[in-house]
Formats: C-alpha cells, sequence, structure tokens
C-alpha cells in the first residue's frame, strides 16, 4: 500500500472519537480542540477517501454504513497500535504506574497509606495524580484511576469495584450535644451539594442545622468538622482515619448512598506487573 493511500491520522483519531462519542462536541473536548477544528478534520477526512461518513439524524449525526466500517477499522488500528507500542516500551523498562485519584480520597485515605507500599515493593515507580470524573487514558497517561462511579464509563475500560459509598454526619465530640439539638452548621461539599439533602430524606428524625456553609472539596470539609467549625455530610472513607484517631465522631453512622468507588484501567492494554501489584494492594487496603 502507498503512503498516499491512507487518510491523515489526525483526521482518522478525530473521526474515532465522534463515531465512538457519537458527538463532535464531546470528541472536541476529549480531544482539547475546538468544535469547528473536529468538524474540518472529519469533513476533510471523508473528502481525502471519497466517502460519506457521517449523516444527519434529527438534530444530530449518526454513522453511515460506510462511517461504521471505517469506525470499527480505526478503533481496532488504534488500539493494535497502542497495545504494541506499551509492549516494546515494557520490554526495556518496566513502566511507571500513574495512579489517578479523586482529591478528597487521595489526601485524606490514600495518601496516608501509600509509604507502606513503597516499603513493601520499594522497585514499583508509583506515582500520584489527582482528579475527577473522565479521562483519557491515552491522553492523560494513566495507569489506574480511582473514581467514585457516578459517570458514564467508556465500555473500553475495566472496572474493579472496591467499596461501596457510606454517608454520614461527623464532628468533633464536643459537638454531639449541639447536634442533637440542632444547634449546629451544616458543613457541605460543592462537589455534592445535595448530600445533605438526600441523607435528610433518609433520616427524617435528624435534627435540622441553623445553617449551611459550603466548601470546594470533601477534604476540607471533613477538616473543618475537625478543627470545630460544625458537622460535615461526609464519606465514611474519608473520615475513617480521624474517626479511628478520635479527631471526628459519627454518632449516626454512616448509610449506603447507593454509590461506589472503584478502579478503572483499560481493557485494551496488558496489565504490568506493578500495576498488579499495586490493585492487589489496594484491594486489600479497603477490604
Amino acid at each position: 500500500m502507498r503512503r498516499s493511500d491512507i487518510p491523515s491520522l489526525d483526521d482518522l483519531r478525530a473521526f474515532e472519537v465522534v463515531a465512538r462519542l457519537g458527538s463532535v462536541r464531546a470528541a472536541a473536548t476529549e480531544l482539547n480542540l475546538t468544535h469547528g477544528a473536529v468538524s474540518r478534520r472529519v469533513s476533510k477526512l471523508a473528502g481525502d477517501i471519497g466517502l460519506e461518513l457521517l449523516e444527519a439524524h434529527g438534530r444530530g449525526l449518526r454513522l453511515t454504513a460506510d462511517g461504521e466500517k471505517l469506525a470499527q477499522a480505526t478503533t481496532r488500528a488504534l488500539a493494535v497500535v497502542s497495545t504494541t507500542l506499551d509492549e516494546l516500551r515494557s520490554a526495556t523498562s518496566a513502566q511507571p504506574v500513574l495512579v489517578s485519584c479523586e482529591r478528597s480520597l487521595a489526601m485524606r485515605w490514600l495518601i496516608p497509606r501509600l509509604a507502606a507500599f513503597q516499603d513493601r515493593y520499594p522497585d514499583v515507580d508509583l506515582h500520584l495524580a489527582v482528579g475527577g470524573g473522565a479521562f483519557d487514558f491515552t491522553r492523560d497517561r494513566v495507569t489506574l484511576a480511582i473514581r467514585r462511579l457516578d459517570f458514564a464509563i467508556d465500555s473500553r475500560c475495566a472496572i474493579t469495584t472496591l467499596t461501596r459509598e457510606e454517608m454520614g454526619p461527623v464532628m468533633q465530640a464536643c459537638m454531639v450535644q449541639r447536634f442533637w439539638a440542632g444547634d449546629y452548621v451544616a458543613l457541605a461539599s460543592k462537589t455534592r451539594p445535595d448530600a445533605w439533602d438526600n441523607w435528610q430524606r433518609t433520616n427524617p428524625g435528624a435534627p435540622m442545622p441553623r445553617a449551611t456553609r459550603y466548601m470546594d472539596h470533601h477534604f476540607l470539609m471533613a477538616e473543618a468538622a475537625a478543627a470545630g467549625l460544625g458537622v460535615a455530610m461526609c464519606p465514611r472513607i474519608i473520615a475513617l482515619d480521624d474517626i479511628r484517631n478520635q479527631r471526628l465522631v459519627a454518632p449516626m453512622g454512616f448509610a449506603p448512598d447507593g454509590s461506589e468507588y472503584g478502579l478503572i484501567q483499560s481493557a485494551l492494554k496488558p496489565e504490568t506487573p506493578h500495576a498488579l501489584l499495586f490493585k492487589t494492594w489496594l484491594q486489600t487496603q479497603v477490604a
């Protein structure tokens, strides 16, 4: 095959993401491009190969029969290239394990335990990044991601459930009497602004707060509660160590909210031995 027979790889990549996500706008977000740039690349691809790849469907777009075939082939081809590159890299050196973890979970639960992991496995080159929600394994160079599973997950990902989410009010021990009297400030996280309302619907007899204050993240909210600024509606896993150390108490305990935390990894890439070590260790920590 002549090189001139192969269209631009940038155009093929843009088309593959549009086809997979079903939206030019969503593809633009994943590729970190403008909506117009993605549209131009897909249009250029269609012109270069002389085929209609997308057609109008309602207010959106859908793949033509030719587009469907090309999308499947492009996805397979990119996966083969990605897998081959991983194999070549791992053949020359042990790959770093980059773990992406939600901020509050990283600060309040994972980081305090990582020293034990590194002591046990000193040869594992482990890196930690913080982030929440969706991500891209290739773009972000992530090996494993720890997330609360409250968003749509790509079908090409493999998920290992870690633990269920449990919520409850936590506070200093000296705040308990004021809590039961309803003389307290509720501390909430902007990342889950409806947590208090959801909890109170399932606990209608619980005392209502006299005011509510919002903080950017759960780790700030939990620290504020430990400093006596109010009562935090906190995930159990975030408050666990402070409860064990008696910085916080949970007079009403914790109740499942229907969500879970999971470990996400690519199903298209081979699992490296060091990534497997971390995953196994992580499962023992949450057990």
